[in-house]
Formats: structure tokens, C-alpha cells, sequence
């Protein structure tokens, strides 16, 4: 097709109109803060890579090469239950539990382990392609994310993928770890920001965008790694948050900023 200044102006005149079009979605979105109700204290040491909660049982999982593993604590007495570590070369991300399955990621090594909920201990392993950052269970399936503005459906017996959907807006957000929400929402962790996206994973439409900076003081934060580790305590509207090195565990209430 012959190409005329013409036409190169008119497809410039879309890329604008698109443009443009994206930043009033993106203006349009909910913007959300961090309401802190409660802090409880945590581990310095600790990589946080994903929390989930069961009843009174905290999970957490923690990266780094060697430093990887899986721990459960009573959220009432802050008492350990259980720990497993992953040998190296493993560095672990994201934890859910699927019925009687607790599945943990790995980051750059395919492998996902399925661990029995109370022991930690691995029942067995599957492969799967690409990076494994954050993982949640909704309605019967996993939701995994790898780092990109996507979002990956897969089957909570086998692994196995089973869909996807990605952003249609804040399309350069690298997505973390996330938290399947029991209002059907996916929350997921911003990486490297201090913000975290609630999402509609049927139709990956952002529908608020939550902003974190601040729960640590200045001092606090020269210290520790990024916003990472969301969990929503059942039954209600409040949520933990944590990060990668932090010293604290926020209970939280997301409202209008």
C-alpha cells in the first residue's frame, strides 16, 4: 500500500487519541490509601514473598537463593507452627493453599511445589514455563502472575494453566504478589513501587489503585526491600501488609485517599 503524509498523520492522530484515551482510564481509576488499624511485628530477615491466611494460621513465604522457605504462625500469639526451607538453587515466591494443597512458586526455576498445609511438608513438585512471582486461589482456581501486566488461570489439582487475561490499563505494571480477595477482586503488588492494583480478573479491568507509601519512616525504609505480602483477613474488610525486610505487619482498611 502506498503510504501518504496523509495517512501517516491520521495513524499519529489515533496513537494520540489512544494515548490520551488510556490516561483518562487510568485518571478515572479509584485512587485508594492505607488506613492503619493495628501493627504487629516482623521478622527483618524475612523476604516476603507472599501471605496467606487460614482461620488463626498465617503463611509466609520467603525468598533470596538459601535463604527460601515457607513458615506458619498463630496470628493470635505471633507463635511459630511450622517451617520448611528450599535448598538452593530454589528461590521462593508466592504461597496459596487450594483445598487441602498449600502451593509455593519458585522465581526463575519452573518448579512448584505442593506442600501438605499443616507439616509444610512437599507432597510433589510441577514444572511450569516462565517466572513465578505471585500466586492466590479464587473460585476454585490458582491465579498466578510472573512479573508482567498479566495475570495466569491454572488448575489447583494439577497446575496446569487453564486461561489468562491481561491489564487493560496500567499495561507497564509489573504485578507481584497478589491476594484473592473474597469479593472476587485480585489485589496484587505493584513491583517496584509502594502501590498495590485491585483488579477484576474476569475482564483485567484495574478498578483501584492503592497507595502505600508512608506506613514506614524514612529511617525504616533506607533499610528494607520493596512493598511485597498482601492477605485479607477473612470475614472482613481489613487486610495485612508487609514488604521484603520490613519490621512490621500493617492491618489495614483500604479508603478514599
Amino acid at each position: 500500500m502506498k503510504h501518504t503524509r496523509r495517512t501517516w498523520v491520521g495513524a499519529a492522530l489515533v496513537c494520540l487519541l489512544a494515548a490520551a484515551a488510556c490516561r483518562d482510564a487510568d485518571d478515572a481509576v479509584p485512587r485508594l490509601t492505607a488506613d492503619v488499624l493495628a501493627t504487629h511485628p516482623h521478622d527483618l530477615g524475612a523476604f516476603t514473598q507472599g501471605l496467606e491466611i487460614d482461620g488463626d494460621v498465617l503463611y509466609e513465604s520467603t525468598g533470596m537463593v538459601g535463604f527460601s522457605g515457607i513458615r506458619t504462625t498463630d496470628r493470635n500469639t505471633g507463635a511459630e507452627l511450622a517451617r520448611t526451607e528450599l535448598p538452593p538453587p530454589f528461590f521462593g515466591e508466592g504461597v496459596t493453599l487450594a483445598g487441602d494443597t498449600l502451593w509455593q512458586i519458585t522465581w526463575q526455576e519452573g518448579v512448584a511445589f505442593a506442600r501438605d498445609p499443616q507439616t509444610l511438608a512437599e507432597k510433589h513438585r510441577v514444572r511450569y514455563p516462565g517466572e513465578g512471582w505471585g500466586l492466590c486461589t479464587r473460585n476454585g482456581q490458582l491465579v498466578m502472575s510472573d512479573g508482567s501486566a498479566g495475570l495466569t488461570f491454572r488448575d489447583p489439582v494439577t497446575f496446569a494453566p487453564t486461561g489468562s487475561v491481561a491489564l487493560t490499563s496500567h499495561t507497564s505494571a509489573r504485578l507481584n504478589e497478589l491476594e484473592c480477595a473474597e469479593d472476587g477482586s485480585v489485589y496484587a503488588n505493584s513491583w517496584p513501587t509502594d502501590q498495590i492494583l485491585r483488579i477484576d480478573p474476569e475482564s483485567g479491568r484495574v478498578l483501584a489503585v492503592i497507595d502505600t507509601a508512608g506506613l514506614l519512616s524514612a529511617a525504616e525504609r533506607a533499610q528494607t526491600d520493596v512493598l511485597n505480602g498482601i492477605a485479607q483477613i477473612p470475614g472482613t474488610d481489613r487486610f495485612l501488609i508487609t514488604g521484603k525486610y520490613w519490621p512490621t505487619v500493617f492491618e489495614v482498611r483500604f479508603v478514599p485517599s
